[in-house]
């Protein structure tokens, strides 16, 4: 069965950085195909994101918000396009307007009927250095940050260490403890947020190893200097044994703090069960069965800042499955919530 490809949401107010953010990330995709839903709404900036050979797809909503679509067959309309298979985009990025409601953009995403998306999670851009204004001119910010799946402060160069500590903590309380990513300029690694490939690599049915995940990602600027942003790091975890399900969804529903991405394969201690793939962004988690896969070790990729793999590892073999009985199909009850419904054993 072909991997869903991810809807990505990118929100934030006027003059956050979304548009820089997403440029950013269509300039290092390392060959990733990605097909781009722009709200042009207001001052959403287009022409910066028409450069030759970045944008594999665009579909611009002229003189509207996406989120003003009601009816969400319009929106499905737009992924119809983008995920046409003689497309081979891999993942789809929405930016929704400086003026965009997210929720209404999450509901139209979750709720299509589209089978080759699947929801890739929310970030919310805020400007560091104007992150007190904007509270104030917008108060429904902090309801924005408490649905974000990952925040990302953008502009820290603007502010001292201390005043960005201050402000990391502070968003970090609004957004009930989603993962806070500070940067300048819009930069984050792609793989962040979705799997990125090489475009001669074979497709179907391959898991990117941990090389190919954090390789080739340039995190400096073009002059040579570092750039300022969070630094993270990676692990894995393998298991040959069957994993226990409810054990593995409360590690990714409280998951270690600093903790951003998540991808790989499981297999459960359910006799008769699928393998599935899995990937966490943020606060955002989704599983697909692996149909005709046989059954085999479990293997996740863990990024994030600040992670201690000693406890990441400790924590995750508490989810290894070591009773003397396998454990019933009911068990696989909590992970069917996060498995679309057509996609369902």
């Amino acid at each position: 069965m072909a991997q869903r490809i991810p809807v990505v949401i990118v929100a934030g107010f006027l003059g956050s950085g979304k548009t820089t953010l997403l440029n950013d990330l269509l300039h290092n995709n390392r060959g990733t195909r990605i097909g781009v839903v722009v709200n042009d709404f207001g001052a959403v900036n287009i022409d910066a994101m028409l450069v030759a050979g970045q944008v594999d797809a665009m579909v611009s909503l002229g003189g509207g918000c996406v989120c003003c679509a009601v009816d969400v067959s319009e929106l499905d309309e737009l992924f119809t396009r983008l995920t046409d298979p003689r497309a081979g985009i891999d993942v789809i990025v929405v930016e929704a307007s400086g003026l965009a409601e997210p929720r209404n953009l999450v509901r139209m995403v979750v709720g299509s009927e589209n089978p080759r998306i699947r929801y890739g999670g929310l970030l919310e851009v805020v400007d560091a250095a104007e992150f007190a204004g904007s509270s104030a001119r917008h108060p429904e910010l902090s309801s924005h940050l408490r649905l974000a799946d990952l925040v990302v402060v953008n502009k820290v160069d603007r502010l001292g260490a201390g005043e960005l500590e201050h402000l990391r903590s502070e968003i970090t309380k609004l957004a009930d403890g989603a993962p806070v990513y500070a940067t300048t300029r819009g930069r984050i690694d792609p793989g962040l947020l979705f799997d990125t490939r090489d475009r001669d690599a074979p497709r179907a049915g391959e898991q990117l190893s941990l090389d190919e995940l954090l390789s080739g990602h340039d995190h400096h600027d073009d002059d040579g200097h570092r750039h300022l942003h969070d630094e993270y790091i990676s692990t894995v975890f393998r298991a040959e044994t069957g994993l226990h399900p409810r054990r593995l969804i409360d590690f990714l529903e409280n998951p270690p703090a600093g903790l951003f991405r998540a991808k790989g394969f499981v297999t459960f201690a359910v006799p008769g069960a699928e393998r599935y793939s899995v990937h966490l962004v943020g606060r955002a988690i989704s599983f697909e069965p692996v149909r005709r896969s046989r059954a085999g070790d479990s293997e996740l990729v863990l990024i994030g800042t600040g992670l201690d793999p000693e406890a990441v590892a400790g924590r995750l073999g508490e989810t290894v499955h070591t009773g003397p009985e396998p454990l019933d199909e009911q068990a696989l009850l909590p992970v069917w919530r996060y498995v679309p419904e057509d996609a369902a054993v």
